[in-house]
């Protein structure tokens, strides 16, 4: 039952007030001002408080600052309305005219508190997701993942650019967002723009802007202005809009004022990339003192595949998440498909692993995904697997580590195929490595 609380300095008004609401379900105390609301006791501790405007002593409105968290109705006149929306201004949460409908005070009230309790469930489960995943829905518990975790925490709040990298489908933009919600600028606006979607030539417009028909269209750097801008697959930069971008974070824009030179606006920049921006630089195709600019911190996503346990975490998140999208009955992963996703290599990282959990919530007839709905292909690893290996690993390490992950699944032929490589050099590998085909069992 929720408590009301009424202050009227009219005791026939406060009284009849006070019987309808009741009528209705509350629970209603009354005061016939804000100092006689005080000595009831604490003013947060009620669901809502409905009080006029002018009082005996202090005015109404001033139950707004007694009592923040909870939601304040002013009454009045009809020759202080503008009082009671400047009240609104202030923190109330509606206001109604004096004298008012019976019928048009209830639903007024049905309306506040039915927004109340949708704020407090909403700002509930926001508690428990951040206390489930610190960092903006981020899953995995990896010390790979902790340390992500934790320098988003540090350089959040900060306004350093930061540079993220990563294969693709590692969820760089996901820590772009992270970066935006802890920062100072969550309020203000998270714009994404994919550098690689957009035709070369029209890339300088979308981002800093045009004249068109005599009139200056903005870019998005302006349509961010106070938020964030995250530049997604910053390696594919024409080298003209590399310059451009340059003279935003130096803070230095063309000469004069004129519409369409570069501004100036306060704008963080983020930007992302799955390619070597160091050797895109040696190659003269990514300008050195441009990626000086956005390296102030680098954050270093580690692939699927380097991140243990983290993909059978993953997967149940991401199997809850696709069948309540769905509209699903609850789902369980089999014993048999949770081993597959645990061997599997995930070239394609966590997109691939969410594509595939979602096609098969999407193709289940029962209550348990099995490996066969996954679509799993033991055999695929990456596209030419032992030039993709990850540079942590030498080609002896990744031979072994795939051989010995694999052969159990895959005959010689097929272990041949995946590495890119003969069946007799992979005989001669064997033998180098010592790693002699296993006997099968009789």
């Amino acid at each position: 039952m929720n408590h009301l609380l009424i202050i009227e300095d009219e005791a026939v008004i406060r009284g009849a007030l006070r019987r309808l609401l009741e009528r209705h379900g509350h629970q209603v105390s009354e005061a016939e001002s804000v100092e006689a609301a005080q000595d009831l006791g604490r003013l947060n501790d009620y669901n809502l408080i409905i009080t006029d405007l002018r009082l005996p002593g202090r005015p109404g409105s001033s139950v707004l600052d007694i009592a923040p968290e909870v939601p304040v109705i002013i009454m009045t006149s009809y020759a202080t309305v503008t009082s009671a929306v400047e009240a609104m201004k202030n923190g109330a949460a509606d206001y109604i005219a004096k004298p008012f409908d019976h019928d048009e005070m209830v639903m007024l009230v049905d309306k506040v508190l039915r927004q109340q309790q949708k704020e407090r469930r909403t700002a509930a489960l926001q508690t428990d997701v951040d206390q489930a995943y610190p960092v903006a829905g981020m899953v995995g518990k990896s010390a790979a993942m902790s340390e992500v975790c934790n320098r988003i925490h540090k350089v959040a709040p900060t306004e350093a650019t930061v540079l993220i990298t990563g294969e693709s489908g590692t969820g760089k933009e996901l820590v772009a967002r992270a970066l935006h919600k802890h920062s100072l600028r969550a309020d203000a606006p998270f714009i994404a723009f994919n550098c690689a979607a957009v035709p070369e030539q029209s890339i300088e417009a979308e981002l800093f802007g045009q004249n068109h028909q005599d009139r200056f269209r903005p870019g998005l750097i302006q349509s961010a202005e106070g938020g964030t801008l995250f530049l997604d697959e910053i390696g594919e930069l024409p080298m003209a809009a590399q310059a451009r971008l340059l003279r935003v974070l130096q803070g230095v824009s063309h000469d004069g004022d004129q519409a369409g030179d570069d501004p100036q606006p306060n704008v963080r920049i983020l930007a992302a990339t799955h390619r070597d921006v160091r050797k895109l630089v040696q190659e003269n195709a990514f300008r050195s003192d441009l990626y000086f600019r956005l390296r102030v911190v680098e954050l270093n996503l580690p692939p699927l595949r380097e991140r243990g346990d983290d993909v059978i975490e993953l997967a149940v998140f991401l199997l809850d998440k696709a069948r309540k999208q769905l509209g699903r009955a609850p789902l369980q992963l089999s014993r048999e498909a949770l081993e597959a996703i645990r061997r599997y290599h995930w070239p394609g990282n966590v997109r691939e692993l969410s594509n595939a959990i979602e096609r098969a919530v999407i193709l289940c007839e029962g209550d348990h995904i099995t490996p066969d709905l996954l679509a799993i292909d033991h055999r695929v690893t990456s596209s030419n697997a032992a030039a993709d290996v990850n540079d942590k690993l030498s080609l002896e390490e990744y031979f072994r580590v795939f051989v010995l992950e694999h052969q159990e699944q895959m005959t010689e032929t097929e272990l041949a195929h995946a590495l890119g490589i003969s069946r007799k050099t992979l005989w001669e590998r064997r033998q180098r490595y010592g790693l002699p085909r296993p006997k099968k069992r009789s």
